[in-house]
């Protein structure tokens, strides 16, 4: 559906359920549960997305009421394209980034970008945006690839050891883990074991070499610049959520740990 008028149009889920041939640079798809949408780019052009589906481009949870009837707009200007939150409730962006209403609009990024709208009883409603790049191809399908292994970080026995004692709670799936403080970790680790000599000193000079050997690998939320203060668990958090995320770190690592 490029070059649709500037005006509403009921969604269509065709532009986005099929192949769509290459598309001129900048125009962006749009795509919920509920259908999609695909316009080329255009000084002042505006897509609205919402629960109202004959008043919205894009219907974002149309069932579900504690989304806002029109949540939010896609704009184009000064050649790029602009998320803008107009409903009651923040969208959430990639890295976690909440955008309210009022605030000033965020430049789309080329390629793909998930929006999240939350929405009741834990719902999330996901809006999928993809803006094309200069050659306007959106990325093939590609169905047969072999699947591409996450990055593990190495770890020495010790060290799998301190981040199983350390991040537990994570690997227990816990609802808002946060990471055993240094003494917590010391005092399980001597328990497990009672002649290595640990100490929160050496739990925390363990956990830092590791944090700063994952930052310098490209891991972004490890160090204290990055962060800014007040620190608190944020590296550990950030720390134990790449490890966890990378597979490095898996729940069947608590065996390690016994009864304890």
């Amino acid at each position: 559906m490029t070059g649709v008028p500037d005006r509403l149009l009921p969604t269509s889920h065709a532009s986005l359920a099929h192949g769509v041939p290459a598309a001129a640079r900048a125009t962006i798809f749009a795509l919920s549960v509920a259908g999609g949408i695909s316009v080329g780019p255009k000084e002042g052009r505006t897509l609205v997305f919402g629960r109202n589906r004959p008043e919205v481009h894009v219907c974002v949870g149309e069932d579900d009421p504690r989304v806002s009837r029109e949540h939010g707009v896609l704009e184009h200007r000064a050649d790029r394209w602009w998320i803008r939150n107009t409903g009651r409730l923040p969208v959430r962006l990639p890295g976690g980034r909440l955008l309210f209403a009022e605030e000033e609009p965020v430049p789309l990024a080329e390629g793909y970008t998930p929006v999240f709208v939350r929405g009741s009883a834990h719902r999330e409603h996901l809006l999928e945006l993809f803006v094309t790049g200069a050659d306007g191809e959106r990325p093939a399908a590609r169905h047969r690839d072999a699947t591409q292994q996450p990055v593990l970080w190495r770890l020495d026995d010790d060290e799998r050891l301190v981040l199983v004692v350390l991040g537990q709670r994570y690997l227990l799936h816990e609802h808002r883990p946060q990471p055993l403080s240094w003494r917590q970790a010391a005092d399980q680790l001597a328990e497990l074991q009672p002649d290595a000599g640990w100490t929160p000193k050496r739990v925390e000079h363990a956990v830092t070499a590791i944090r700063t050997r994952m930052s310098r690998g490209g891991v972004p939320g490890l160090t204290r610049e990055e962060v800014g203060e007040p620190v608190g668990n944020a590296l550990n958090d950030n720390l134990i959520r790449e490890l966890v995320l990378s597979t490095t770190l898996v729940p069947p690592d608590l065996e390690i740990l016994g009864d304890t």
